[in-house]
């Protein structure tokens, strides 16, 4: 049986930055993705540069976009809220496009895996859905990020500790398998990679 669950939120990058944090996202009725990811978002492209995540690399050069969307949990982010004492962790604050619910151990997905999101199939016979994500890797949380949370919550303290509350929960960095439109309420199947 494969683990399914649902789109419980989809969002996009804002033009105004709130909070001085240019990935702060908002939630949108749908969101048609292509090959590059969200169109006017903040990690769009088919191509990203090399930086902090990459250390063994020179920074700057030019590498193939494995970070194209970013997914969370609202459970995993319940979690790192009651870590910081804060009363909700929204995922705007992080820059989450996606809100997947009903994954249990969302951010420990194993690479390679896929998010089979619409129809009606629910994994069985042939997808006839929207879209097909690729889980490229945990998205580890950042100081970057710590720094939106601390403005949002109005704590400069919560910049340090938000890296240290969501270890192991910050979600799952995602790359488009096949564009569609995709929006709060479709089904998620998850694909686990295939062994051979």
């Amino acid at each position: 049986m494969l683990a399914s669950g649902r789109l419980a939120a989809v969002l996009r990058t804002v033009q105004a930055a709130r909070f001085g944090a240019a990935f702060i996202t908002a939630p949108v009725r749908h969101i048609d993705l292509d090959h590059h990811g969200i169109p006017g978002s903040r990690h769009y492209g088919a191509f990203r540069r090399a930086g902090a995540r990459e250390p063994w690399l020179p920074r700057g050069i030019t590498l193939r976009n494995d970070r194209q969307l970013s997914a969370l949990c609202p459970d995993e982010l319940a979690e790192v809220a009651a870590a910081l004492a804060i009363e909700a962790l929204p995922p705007q604050w992080l820059g989450g496009n996606l809100l997947v619910e009903g994954l249990p151990g969302f951010s420990r997905i194993m690479p390679g895996s896929r998010l089979a999101i619409g129809g009606a199939w629910g994994g069985k016979g042939r997808f006839d859905g929207t879209a097909v994500l690729r889980v490229e890797a945990y998205n580890a949380p950042c100081r970057l990020s710590g720094r939106a949370v601390a403005a949002a919550a109005g704590r400069p303290e919560l910049e340090f500790a938000f890296v240290k509350a969501a270890a192991r929960l910050r979600g799952l960095v995602l790359s488009v398998d096949l564009p569609g439109q995709i929006a709060p309420g479709d089904p998620v199947v998850l694909l686990k990679p295939m062994q051979g």
